[in-house]
């Protein structure tokens, strides 16, 4: 027959193994929280302005338009960390597809472009504001949490994001400003996490995942008068974006230089003879 582990040992003994015993439950029950199980996002959301496009025909040399907002807010809860570590929660966002072309009648179109992404070499690219690599921005956008911390901590990390460009009344290869531009068309993909980064290690946790697009058609007759030319076709409201329920991995590209606005390089496309870069990219 097995035997206690306790048999001849005096009751003296037997208490402090017990001790021991709950000392070590103990220990592991009040094991520190890891920064995942510490972080609850209390509410998150995501919208496009209602409002339509507008467009501005102040200019004799360009034409400006202003897409509605894109707008994600969370409400994120940190509970205390033991811990000495810092992380910043906040929001990247990266670009899927793009479509931007500027159609000049019979003589050909101008197009904004990303060549990686055009030519299928990434699945994305970075829309970072340019400095603040891979974050959105740092102002609204981030919140940083430095451990150790006492108490319990709540806050809002919120963007925002539209398209506001200014298209050339004449062809961009000319000297000349005579109006020849004829439509716009633009249809664009994004996609926007929110993100807990740790600042020492970049160990990286998705929270949330947005999908959100932006498409416009304006007609333009450039025999009307200035500030009768343009009219925005479709579409007059925009998809609502959505909050996925299973997120998506940050592809490699999405957290690195360049930024969209710096690798992407505007095209002439004439309808007879070769593509001409109008602007290079800056990275």
């Amino acid at each position: 027959m097995r035997h206690s582990v306790f048999t001849n040992r005096s009751p003296t003994l037997i208490a402090v193994l017990f001790f021991h015993a709950m000392g070590c439950i103990q220990s592991i029950s009040c094991k520190p929280k890891t920064f995942r199980e510490s972080l609850v996002v209390l509410e998150v959301n995501a919208s496009i302005d209602s409002n339509p496009t507008s467009i501005d025909e102040s200019s004799s040399v360009v034409l400006r338009y202003r897409t509605p907002h894109f707008r994600a807010s969370a409400r994120v809860q940190v509970s205390s960390l033991a811990r000495k570590e810092t992380w910043i929660v906040g929001w990247i966002q990266a670009c899927n597809h793009m479509e931007f072309f500027n159609q000049y009648g019979s003589r050909g179109m101008s197009s904004w472009e990303l060549p990686d992404l055009r030519e299928k070499k990434t699945q994305a690219i970075s829309d970072s504001d340019g400095v603040n690599y891979p974050w959105y921005g740092n102002t609204t956008e981030t919140h940083k949490i430095e451990g150790p911390t006492k108490k319990d901590s709540k806050f809002l990390v919120s963007m925002n994001d539209n398209f506001y460009p200014s298209v050339t009344w004449g062809i961009p290869v000319s000297a000349s400003n005579v109006a020849q531009l004829t439509s716009i068309r633009r249809d664009q993909s994004f996609t926007t996490w929110l993100v807990a980064m740790n600042q020492a290690t970049n160990e990286t946790i998705v929270l949330h995942t947005i999908k959100w697009r932006m498409r416009l058609h304006i007609d333009v007759d450039p025999s009307k008068p200035l500030g009768q030319r343009a009219k925005l076709l479709e579409p007059i409201a925009q998809e609502q974006p959505q909050i996925l329920s299973q997120n998506e991995p940050i592809p490699p590209h999405a957290m690195l230089k360049p930024n969209a606005n710096d690798a992407q390089v505007l095209m002439w496309r004439p309808t007879s003879g070769d593509p001409i870069v109008v602007i290079k990219p800056k990275q």
